[in-house]
């Protein structure tokens, strides 16, 4: 019977005996069910309807006896729902995100455009931008720039904004812009619209020769959003198109053509030996890397 009273129409009656074959059988439109030639000794019925949870009965039968089986109450089935809660695509690209912003070389460079998760989830264009945005005004963005204009204004490169305290504020306005230009067209503009994946991923696997390899390969070739391999338009167009900006603010006698590409090449190479110092030095003194694998130390 049900929990009101109701006979349980239908309901799976199984006959498990010690010395017989199992019988079963369903119980009719008065819940009743029977059994005969049943072997004498212990005997252990189970109830199973839809909706119901599994019920259990043990007798003994003896020699000559005809077993009546008192009343058995069916308890309605407790409802069980999982719900697996899947974090959504952007979530886990926003989550890998800030633990990249934590990626800092020696403690406080900025090494935020290397995933060391192989399989990263692809950035939106917003957090394309995000992370273009928090580079160009990093600190440490502005002390390197500081130094190169330093560097410039020793060796007297762009000769035509002059020496002195004016020369190097001309020369750390053109060298920040061209970061500025650089990361924002090469790492956010042209990625979002072409759908590529700005950042390095670590290899950290194989051979020496094949980490080279790929470390070269990185500098003209990149991840898509999609996960496959592709040329790298966005970062060598977004060099050429910082390169030609330049052209606005560099003095007259360094413009031209010439030095778009050449600032082009020299980027690409740059690209290169950064990418083989990731492979091998760069990532043993960035504290804060996370690891792919939870499963490995």
């Amino acid at each position: 019977m049900d929990p009101s009273g109701v006979a349980a129409a239908g309901a799976t009656v199984r006959l498990s005996a010690d010395q017989s074959l199992d019988q079963q059988m369903l119980s009719d439109d008065d819940g009743r069910f029977s059994f005969v030639s049943v072997a004498l000794g212990s005997f252990r019925l189970t109830i199973t309807s839809p909706g119901f949870e599994t019920q259990a009965f043990v007798g003994n039968l003896r020699s000559g006896e005809s077993y009546v089986v008192p009343q058995i109450v069916l308890a309605i089935a407790t409802a069980v729902m999982e719900i697996r809660v899947v974090p959504s695509q952007i979530e886990v690209a926003q989550e890998q995100m800030k633990e990249q912003e934590k990626q800092r070389a020696l403690g406080f460079i900025p090494n935020f455009y290397v995933s060391y998760v192989p399989n990263a989830a692809p950035l939106t264009s917003k957090q394309k931008f995000e992370l273009a945005g928090k580079t160009i005004i990093d600190p440490v963005t502005f002390v390197l720039t500081g130094a190169i204009a330093g560097l410039q204004l020793a060796h007297n490169d762009f000769s035509g904004y002059g020496q002195g305290t004016q020369g190097y504020a001309k020369r750390y306005g053109a060298a920040y812009a061209d970061t500025a230009t650089g990361t924002l067209i090469g790492s956010a503009i042209l990625p979002s619209l072409l759908k590529q994946d700005p950042r390095y991923f670590y290899k950290g696997s194989g051979s020496k020769r094949s980490r080279v390899l790929y470390a070269l390969a990185n500098s003209v070739i990149c991840k898509g959003d999609n996960g496959h391999w592709q040329a790298n338009y966005s970062s060598i167009l977004g060099t050429l198109a910082a390169s030609g900006i330049s052209n606005l603010y560099y003095p007259a006698n360094d413009r031209g053509a010439g030095l778009t590409f050449e600032n082009t090449l020299i980027a690409i190479g740059a690209t290169a030996a950064t990418n083989i110092l990731q492979e091998f030095v760069i990532r043993k003194l960035t504290p804060n890397v996370p690891n792919p694998d939870p499963s490995k130390p």
